[in-house]
């Protein structure tokens, strides 16, 4: 019998491994068994139920990484309430939008974020429980000597998830994803890069985003590995815990890519890394100058992959064995279907063709919250979903991500896909990160406009980079203007938000 419930896994890994560690969390040392993760999954699930809560109710938490947001998450979807958890970087309106949109019951929330909450809720008409919590607590809360309430059935059709994505273009989506998604996503996730309960994963990625939720909290529990949790990503401590927790592979973002670059050498510091059997990226396109950068000076291989919130993190996968991989792309379909589509006819394109990438299996959402014309134009009535991505896959299968649709520039009629431009200004010794958009033009419809964020101590002109540009790309694709900045803007998983440029 199939175990598609989160549930299933819990009680799977108690049965089988009860004493192996499920979460260590680094600041306090503390370790969550597996037997103790279904202990207090079973605990949390019923105190949500004498809190007068039912099966399908949506829980949220707005608390940094930890003992206790990992123990929410999972708990939570354990006893069948949906968990939405809260972006910490949400704008007031923003969070005022999902704690009223996603009906949410109850929020967990920690001191340092209560001030945030309790103003966005002053504008929210109905009931919400608010619950304070320390992420490191030992207890949320204490047990009641009243006769435990039974916990409902869980079916792997029952909603799981309400994930909001960013909202660059308009007010966040809210995607609900079954617990068949989330377990396919970690199955896929498992299979992919033959993960065992001999494995074990740093999570620097925040939980409340799907990359951070399915990949380093939700495939542990298929495979039987653990997670080391520490709060937050530390440049400076990173490759510390790496050694220290012996893990055995690691799970970022481009982001956390050039920050570990311009970093301290870890086998210079002592460190023991030899034991990491390779760097799983996601999130955004990794600049090629970045992926062999980081393989040459750490000796860790990289596989690229290719994930979104609504397919609950994975769809493409670079293959396992190192010889097989192709710098570039984010990999092959896995574990789902994929193919390359007109974004005006649907129609399928041949090999080399640019278009919508296009992805059809069990960790495609089930739709979006009470949003019903987006979910049409999204899911066709076949199981195909739109991704909103353009890329061509080439004769092997690997598809190669040119851009989102509505981030294309189009300059005097051509198309030119940002990450081209990106992908030159990184080549420059003295760029740690950029980010190329359109920006309206009499003459051509649309100009180039590149922020850019120097390493730091390094000194570089927009004069000296838009020489650069020429020489690389040549004068059309060249940038009109070149901004320095001090930071981009990025969303959760570290993806850069390109819209929000012209903002700034």
């Amino acid at each position: 019998m199939p175990m598609r419930t989160i549930r299933q896994h819990i009680d799977r890994r108690a049965a089988t491994q009860p004493d192996h560690p499920y979460l260590i969390a680094p600041e306090t040392g503390r370790t969550l068994t597996y037997a103790g993760l279904k202990r207090e999954s079973e605990s949390l699930t019923r105190y949500l139920l004498m809190l007068g809560m039912a099966k399908g109710d949506k829980v949220s938490f707005m608390l940094h990484n930890g003992y206790q947001s990992a123990r929410l998450l999972l708990g939570a979807m354990y006893g069948g309430f949906v968990v939405q958890p809260i972006n910490l970087l949400s704008q007031h309106s923003q969070l005022r939008f999902v704690l009223e949109h996603s009906d949410t019951r109850a929020v967990f929330v920690a001191s340092e974020y209560r001030q945030r909450l309790d103003d966005a809720l002053q504008a929210i008409d109905r009931p919400i429980r608010v619950i304070p919590t320390d992420v490191d607590a030992r207890e949320l809360f204490e047990e009641s000597a009243a006769p435990a309430p039974a916990l409902p059935p869980v079916d792997e059709d029952d909603d799981a998830l309400l994930m909001y994505t960013s909202g660059t273009t308009g007010k966040p989506k809210g995607c609900v994803l079954s617990h068949r998604n989330c377990v396919a996503g970690g199955e896929f996730t498992s299979a992919a890069h033959h993960l065992s309960d001999r494995d074990r994963v740093l999570c620097a990625l925040p939980l409340y985003h799907i990359n951070g939720q399915i990949v380093t909290a939700v495939a542990p529990l298929v495979h039987g590995g653990s997670v080391v949790m520490p709060h937050r990503f530390s440049a400076s401590g990173y490759w510390e815990l790496v050694s220290q927790y012996r893990c055995t592979w690691i799970n970022v973002v481009p982001t956390i890519i050039a920050y570990l670059l311009n970093g301290p050498d870890p086998r210079a510091l002592g460190l023991a890394i030899d034991q990491v059997r390779f760097c799983r990226c996601a999130s955004a396109p990794l600049p090629p100058e970045q992926h062999r950068a980081f393989e040459s000076r750490f000796g860790i291989g990289i596989i690229e992959t290719f994930g979104m919130t609504e397919t609950a993190a994975p769809c493409f996968t670079n293959p396992y064995e190192p010889h097989r991989r192709k710098v570039g792309s984010p990999g092959t379909a896995f574990g789902n279907e994929a193919r390359i589509v007109d974004p005006a006819t649907g129609a399928e394109l041949a090999a080399g063709e640019t278009g919508e990438i296009s992805v059809r299996g069990d960790n495609v959402m089930k739709g979006y919250y009470k949003d019903p014309e987006n979910t049409a134009r999204t899911l066709g009535a076949d199981g195909w979903m739109r991704t909103g991505d353009l890329g061509y896959m080439d004769a092997d299968g690997f598809v190669f991500v040119t851009g989102r649709i509505k981030e294309l520039i189009i300059k005097g009629g051509e198309n030119i896909a940002p990450r081209e431009i990106d992908e030159s200004l990184l080549k420059h010794p003295a760029v740690l990160e950029a980010a190329a958009v359109g920006i309206p033009d009499p003459r051509y419809g649309q100009e180039i406009l590149a922020a850019v964020v120097l390493k730091p101590g390094s000194a570089c002109t927009a004069e000296e980079l838009t020489d650069h540009c020429l020489r690389d790309l040549g004068r059309f694709k060249t940038p009109k203007v070149i901004r320095m900045v001090d930071e981009l803007p990025k969303g959760p998983s570290g993806k850069v938000q390109r819209l929000k440029l012209l903002e700034m």
